[in-house]
């Protein structure tokens, strides 16, 4: 077991997962929460601070799942938090204890909140599979099962973040050949317009099946985007600075940081220069939040949350006639504006949403009553209307 998992130790690991019981439990209790299709029997444990999925399997198949988690986490690619392994020779069978991922919904309790068919939160949970299958792609990942009901999801500013939960097919290579990738997405096509089409049956829909192919098919091209923006490698004159801080830019808005970047000169011997640049994981804002505030924040708060920042520095200069440096303001934001407005937040959200999206939904409540205002209305009077209504949000209520 990983440190700060020591109170799963005295568990009953001796014995098989579907006997286990609430006296065996110790400081634990038995957590009902939904999942998805399973070959094998998953349980979840609970203390106060976190909550933990138990799953049994063959060994090898959890030493391998185990394997692949871990390599995610040390890349820091979207997954859940592998903790340990307990096996049982003589059963031939591992338990393996992965973390919960905290403020995550599945999609079903997302997509049954809005109405039938086409919108927003369906083409943002779309875009989320996509890029979370460009990501296991890029650092040499087969995910070989990828399914809606084998990703938890994650609000995320105004996007939403998928997880990879089952990691039981995958495998991990030095790369993908263009055949690999292809056959893992058909996969995961096939198996995004099944999970649609449940859905959509469960909500009555006549038209569910043909609404979840056309759908689907949709992820190929979202992913087919965003690939080639990676891929890209232009020729450029020599000395187009430009033209690679362009490039940067656009890297960076996508939430890529940049590691290296590479001019080589293109075979013709025209004096031209290829671009090639070398990229991290999608973390750009969220590295600079924690740089400038400490927070810890998924990509697309971050992105949401520096902008307030840098809007509240902007007025902070005007309203006191002078410059104001970058780490004054990032720490007067938090002090004067979050702070406060999070202290006002969390009773009405209570324990099971992340304060911080609670605080992005305040921002577009802001902006929706400013648009409809043609005038910016202020903080107070957006926290007054959302509070009013309850602080909504997709994942809040009963299932």
């Amino acid at each position: 077991m990983r440190e700060g998992a020591a109170d799963l130790l005295d568990l009953p690991w001796e014995r098989p997962l579907a006997t286990w019981t609430e006296s065996d439990l110790s400081r634990f209790r038995i957590r009902e929460l939904p999942v998805g299709p399973s070959r094998h029997l998953v349980r979840f444990l609970a203390t106060d601070q976190r909550t933990y999925a138990l799953k049994e399997e063959p060994v090898e198949v959890a030493a391998a799942e185990f394997a692949v988690l871990r390599h995610l986490e040390r890349l820091g690619l979207p997954a859940v938090t592998a903790v340990g392994l307990a096996e049982a020779p003589d059963r031939q069978s591992t338990i393996l204890v992965t973390e919960y991922l905290e403020f995550s919904i599945q999609y079903r309790r997302l997509l049954m909140r809005f109405p039938l068919g086409p919108g927003p939160y369906r083409d943002r949970l779309l875009d989320a599979m996509a890029w979370l299958l460009v990501d296991l792609h890029r650092v040499g990942v087969f995910w070989g099962d990828c399914s809606l009901a084998n990703t938890l999801f994650r609000r995320d500013g105004d996007k939403i973040q998928a997880f990879l939960v089952d990691a039981e097919t995958s495998e991990i290579h030095p790369s993908l050949s263009n055949g690999q990738r292809d056959y893992d997405l058909d996969i995961l096509v096939e198996n995004v317009a099944f999970g649609l089409a449940d859905l959509g049956v469960m909500q009555g829909r006549a038209d569910a099946l043909d609404d979840a192919i056309e759908a689907a098919e949709t992820v190929r091209s979202r992913y087919a985007a965003v690939w080639e923006e990676l891929q890209l490698e232009p020729d450029l004159a020599p000395g187009d600075r430009h033209a690679v801080r362009a490039r940067i830019r656009r890297l960076n808005e996508l939430g890529f940081a940049v590691d290296e970047i590479a001019l080589e000169p293109t075979p013709g011997g025209d004096g031209a220069v290829r671009l090639r640049v070398a990229v991290a994981n999608r973390r750009f804002h969220a590295r600079e939040l924690q740089r400038l505030t400490g927070l810890v924040a998924l990509e697309g708060q971050a992105r949401l949350l520096l902008n307030d920042l840098r809007e509240y520095r902007a007025w902070l200069e005007v309203h006191e006639a002078r410059g104001v440096s970058e780490r004054e303001g990032a720490d007067r934001w938090r002090r004067e504006v979050l702070e406060p407005s999070l202290a006002s937040l969390v009773p009405a959200i209570g324990p099971g949403r992340d304060p911080l999206q609670s605080y992005c939904d305040l921002l577009e409540e802001k902006w929706i009553l400013s648009e409809a205002a043609d005038q910016d209305v202020g903080l107070g009077a957006a926290m007054d209307t959302y509070l009013g209504l309850g602080a909504p949000a997709p994942e809040a209520g009963d299932d």
